[in-house]
């Protein structure tokens, strides 16, 4: 059985900036990739966002970057799965996709999170050039211009309000007749003259040519007639799954699947295994604080296992 100090369960900005600061703290860490190495970063295009590129950087080649620097301080980067934990007692017990078992000392948890879609094929086509699901990233690009925001919540609402103060027009397409979100965060919406809901209404399909995004077909629920919106940009908000399933009967779990940790910190309900990036933010889900509580969760295992004698 493999024995290592500090492992590390999937990659994006949490994971590899984990694993900089693991390795330089001569924690010899390892860490696995996951399905999506690089994580969603690396189905975006341009990142504007990101501190240190100041003439932005392909998401892609972002993720590259933060690879290329946990590699250079020998992190063990590894293709595959961890396909079962066992937190129970120390050292704790992981078994990979591929058979092999690992005890581990600690444990940092960065699976991330997957935005939730409408299942479209015209949405995975313009996905980066129109589509997005997160408006903090993309708003930026479709300053001046019309967009669209699909969701009735909480996260909807406030993308909407935040592209309002971008662009010309947003239209927020809503299934229902009432929104779900809080009565504060409708007020918000209600009052704000840039947006207009659009009740009763489901995307049909999502149009454009080879320059992105230019509109959307859009169905009333109730009449059957069909709408078409000019819009530029496309916005899905109807929330993200954390990628916790691994984790279910194991760590503390917020209601909404992402893990709990104590305020302030990366940590868990498990002592020894921290939490860092979109698998436990419910609210800010960027690139830059998922690197920020990977070094915050890097940090806290090595002064973990220098308390335990262990490092």
């Amino acid at each position: 059985m493999e024995k290592v100090k500090c492992l590390i369960i999937g990659s994006g900005p949490a994971g590899y900036t984990a694993a900089i600061y693991a390795a330089r703290a001569d924690l010899k860490p390892v860490l696995y990739e996951g399905m999506q190495p690089g994580g969603q970063l690396t189905i975006t295009t341009e990142v504007d966002n990101f501190p240190g590129y100041p003439e932005g950087v392909m998401g892609p080649a972002l993720m590259q970057d933060l690879r290329k620097q946990a590699l250079r301080f020998n992190t063990d980067v590894r293709p595959g799965l961890i396909s079962e934990v066992d937190f129970s007692k120390r050292p704790f017990h992981i078994k990979t996709d591929d058979g092999k078992d690992i005890e581990a000392l600690t444990v940092i948890v960065a699976t991330g999170a997957t935005a939730n879609w409408l299942g479209l094929d015209s949405e995975k086509k313009y996905n980066g050039q129109g589509v997005s699901a997160c408006a903090t990233c993309d708003g930026f690009f479709y300053r001046n211009q019309d967009v669209a925001v699909v969701g009735g919540g909480d996260t909807a609402c406030e993308e909407a309000c935040y592209l309002a103060g971008l662009c010309s027009k947003v239209y927020m397409v809503v299934r229902r007749d009432q929104l779900r979100a809080s009565k504060a965060m409708q007020e918000r919406v209600f009052s704000n003259p840039k947006i207009e809901i659009l009740w009763n209404h489901v995307t049909k399909e999502i149009v454009g040519d080879e320059d992105g995004v230019n509109g959307a077909v859009l169905t009333n629920v109730k009449t059957g007639e069909e709408k078409k919106i000019d819009v530029m940009g496309f916005f899905v908000a109807i929330g993200h799954t954390p990628n916790t399933k691994l984790f279910n009967g194991q760590l503390e779990l917020h209601e909404t699947g992402h893990i709990k940790t104590k305020p302030g910190t990366t940590q868990t309900s498990v002592e020894g295994v921290f939490a860092a990036g979109d698998v436990q933010d419910l609210h800010y889900r960027q690139a830059i604080t998922s690197a920020g509580t990977g070094c915050m969760a890097a940090i806290e295992a090595e002064r973990f296992l220098t308390d335990h004698n262990e490092k």
